[in-house]
Protein backbone atom coordinates (compact mmCIF):
# COMPACT_ATOMS: atom_id res chain seq x y z
CA UNK A 1 0.00 0.00 0.00
CA UNK A 2 2.92 2.55 0.82
CA UNK A 3 4.29 2.31 -2.67
CA UNK A 4 0.97 2.70 -4.31
CA UNK A 5 0.69 5.87 -2.39
CA UNK A 6 4.11 7.04 -3.11
CA UNK A 7 3.07 6.89 -6.81
CA UNK A 8 0.04 8.51 -6.04
CA UNK A 9 1.51 11.72 -4.50
CA UNK A 10 4.22 11.53 -7.31
CA UNK A 11 1.19 11.63 -9.81
CA UNK A 12 -0.09 14.55 -8.43
CA UNK A 13 3.49 16.50 -8.03
CA UNK A 14 3.53 15.52 -11.68
CA UNK A 15 0.71 16.14 -13.60
CA UNK A 16 -0.20 19.54 -11.80
CA UNK A 17 2.88 21.59 -10.55
CA UNK A 18 5.89 20.08 -12.52
CA UNK A 19 3.59 19.73 -15.67
CA UNK A 20 2.69 23.47 -15.18
CA UNK A 21 0.38 25.80 -17.43
CA UNK A 22 2.87 25.87 -20.59
CA UNK A 23 3.42 21.78 -21.11
CA UNK A 24 -0.23 21.21 -20.13
CA UNK A 25 -1.59 23.32 -23.52
CA UNK A 26 1.44 22.92 -25.29
CA UNK A 27 0.34 18.98 -25.58
CA UNK A 28 -2.33 19.02 -26.83
CA UNK A 29 -2.17 18.70 -30.69
CA UNK A 30 -5.75 20.13 -31.20
CA UNK A 31 -5.17 23.25 -29.70
CA UNK A 32 -1.23 23.62 -30.19
CA UNK A 33 0.68 26.77 -29.09
CA UNK A 34 2.35 28.34 -32.42
CA UNK A 35 6.07 27.24 -32.67
CA UNK A 36 6.07 24.72 -30.14
CA UNK A 37 5.76 20.95 -31.55
CA UNK A 38 2.94 19.40 -29.78
CA UNK A 39 4.46 16.10 -29.28
CA UNK A 40 7.66 17.59 -27.93
CA UNK A 41 5.79 18.39 -25.55
CA UNK A 42 3.94 15.60 -24.87
CA UNK A 43 7.28 13.70 -24.34
CA UNK A 44 8.64 15.83 -21.83
CA UNK A 45 5.50 15.20 -19.84
CA UNK A 46 5.61 11.63 -20.24
CA UNK A 47 9.16 11.76 -19.52
CA UNK A 48 8.47 13.46 -16.26
CA UNK A 49 5.92 11.08 -15.38
CA UNK A 50 8.05 7.98 -16.38
CA UNK A 51 10.77 9.30 -14.48
CA UNK A 52 9.08 9.75 -11.04
CA UNK A 53 7.76 6.33 -11.73
CA UNK A 54 11.13 4.41 -12.16
CA UNK A 55 12.40 6.60 -9.01
CA UNK A 56 9.69 5.32 -6.80
CA UNK A 57 9.66 1.92 -7.98
CA UNK A 58 13.35 1.50 -9.02
CA UNK A 59 12.27 -0.50 -11.78
CA UNK A 60 13.33 0.73 -15.07
CA UNK A 61 10.34 -1.10 -17.52
CA UNK A 62 7.60 0.27 -15.39
CA UNK A 63 9.09 3.74 -16.43
CA UNK A 64 8.70 2.46 -20.11
CA UNK A 65 5.64 1.34 -19.50
CA UNK A 66 4.46 4.45 -17.74
CA UNK A 67 6.00 6.93 -20.51
CA UNK A 68 3.86 4.96 -23.53
CA UNK A 69 0.34 4.57 -21.54
CA UNK A 70 0.67 8.20 -19.84
CA UNK A 71 1.45 9.60 -23.72
CA UNK A 72 -1.50 7.34 -25.21
CA UNK A 73 -3.75 9.03 -22.73
CA UNK A 74 -2.88 12.16 -23.02
CA UNK A 75 -3.25 12.02 -26.32
CA UNK A 76 -6.98 10.87 -26.13
CA UNK A 77 -8.07 13.20 -24.21
CA UNK A 78 -6.63 15.91 -26.71
CA UNK A 79 -8.74 13.76 -28.69
CA UNK A 80 -11.78 14.14 -26.61
CA UNK A 81 -12.37 10.50 -27.07
CA UNK A 82 -11.91 10.60 -22.88
CA UNK A 83 -12.89 12.89 -20.42
CA UNK A 84 -10.48 14.31 -17.60
CA UNK A 85 -12.14 12.07 -15.03
CA UNK A 86 -11.57 9.32 -17.16
CA UNK A 87 -7.98 10.39 -17.83
CA UNK A 88 -7.13 10.67 -14.29
CA UNK A 89 -8.96 7.18 -13.66
CA UNK A 90 -6.60 5.62 -16.17
CA UNK A 91 -3.20 7.19 -15.08
CA UNK A 92 -3.98 6.31 -11.08
CA UNK A 93 -4.87 2.46 -12.76
CA UNK A 94 -1.91 2.18 -14.03
CA UNK A 95 -0.31 2.96 -10.60
CA UNK A 96 -2.10 0.48 -9.20
CA UNK A 97 -0.60 -2.29 -11.33
CA UNK A 98 2.43 -0.94 -10.61
CA UNK A 99 1.89 -1.79 -7.27
CA UNK A 100 0.24 -4.54 -7.21
CA UNK A 101 2.81 -5.98 -9.47
CA UNK A 102 5.71 -5.22 -6.80
CA UNK A 103 3.66 -6.57 -4.28
CA UNK A 104 3.92 -10.06 -6.11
Amino acid sequence: MEIFLKLLVGHCLCDSPLQGDFLAKAKNHKVPIPGVPWYQALVAHSVIQAGMVWLVTGKLWMAGAEFVAHAMIDYLKSEEKINFSQDQYLHVGFKAVYAMWLMG
